[in-house]
């Protein structure tokens, strides 16, 4: 299936959740450090880019869609640089700030083309402002077609539970790409999207399909989800709906860089909802966004022409 760039064009997704900077420091290698036995890297450029469900908007607006963010900062260097990013991509932000709060950033360190070290700058926002964003998601819920929660378990989401219901109330659709063991907090959502290590933590192990497929829809019951999109790396990805399964094989590529591919699976995803299209028809365009995006380095976003060019 193909959608026309207009039709994208008029697909407006709300984006809710954990943002982070996401920052690199390439540098050349040349010795070891007479300190310790690690190698010295010259810092020769720097580069920003939106990270977390700032990457996941972005994802979407690289489509062609419209696309909001509504999410928690802090009053920092770090935040300032992230909303200018948002903002000069075309995304529509919405920023709640907290002074107390110092705003997630991912400093990645890069020597001969391979990541040495990543330190991570972050702790936990206040539950006032969090309340804040509830008011604020309600005023923009109508403009949207879809809503799209971005959870890094950075505790940006306290109140999704509330939020999903304003949601469903008026009939959005709700994606959510799931953290953590707790997936009562996302019951009633439209569909939620883990991986094989994160579904794992919330249904145990599983030996064979049919195993999996009884687990899955027990959950999916459970928490009265219309789907669960399992992605399942280099095994592609399953849809388990009401219907029953439907299972699209990964794309034979080279993968370069696995940074970022769920980002661009329930970005695409949720473009395409916002659309009109319906989830099976969305699926396998989503796992051939995920395909294209794997070939690239950092987390990394799928044009419009980028996608349908490969159909």
């Amino acid at each position: 299936m193909i959608i026309s760039k207009e039709q994208m064009a008029r697909a407006r997704v709300l984006v809710v959740g954990d943002v982070m900077l996401d920052r690199y420091w390439y540098g050349a290698v040349d010795r070891i450090s007479p300190e310790a036995p690690v190698p010295v890297v010259r810092i020769t450029r720097e580069e920003e880019r939106n990270g977390g469900a700032a990457n996941v908007a972005y994802n979407v607006v690289t489509l062609g869609a419209q696309a909001s963010l509504l999410t928690v900062v802090g009053d920092d260097e770090a935040s300032h640089k992230l909303e200018a990013l948002v903002a000069q991509t075309g995304i529509q932000p919405h920023f709640g700030r907290d002074a107390d709060l110092k705003t997630t950033v991912k400093l990645r360190i890069i020597g001969r083309q391979q990541q040495l070290l990543r330190l991570d700058f972050e702790n936990t926002p206040k539950s006032e402002l969090l309340a804040s964003q509830t008011a604020a998601f309600e005023n923009l819920l109508p403009l949207h077609g879809a809503v799209l929660f971005s959870d890094y378990g950075k505790g940006g989401l306290g109140h999704i539970t509330d939020m999903i219901a304003r949601a469903r109330g008026i009939g959005k659709p709700i994606l959510v790409d799931p953290k953590g063991d707790d997936y009562a907090r996302y019951q009633n959502a439209t569909v939620i999207t883990p991986n094989r290590a994160e579904l794992l933590q919330v249904i145990g192990a599983w030996n064979d399909e049919a195993t999996l497929r009884n687990k899955v829809h027990n959950l999916r019951t459970q928490l009265q989800l219309d789907a669960v999109l399992l992605t399942r790396s280099e095994e592609g990805m399953t849809l388990f709906d009401a219907e029953g399964e439907l299972h699209v094989s990964a794309q034979a590529r080279e993968v370069f860089d696995v940074t970022g591919a769920g980002d661009t699976v329930i970005a695409t995803l949720t473009a395409l909802v916002a659309a009109g299209i319906s989830l099976r028809d969305a699926v396998p365009i989503a796992n051939q966004a995920a395909s294209i995006v794997v070939g690239k380095f950092g987390t990394a976003t799928v044009s419009y022409d980028e996608l349908f060019a490969s159909r």
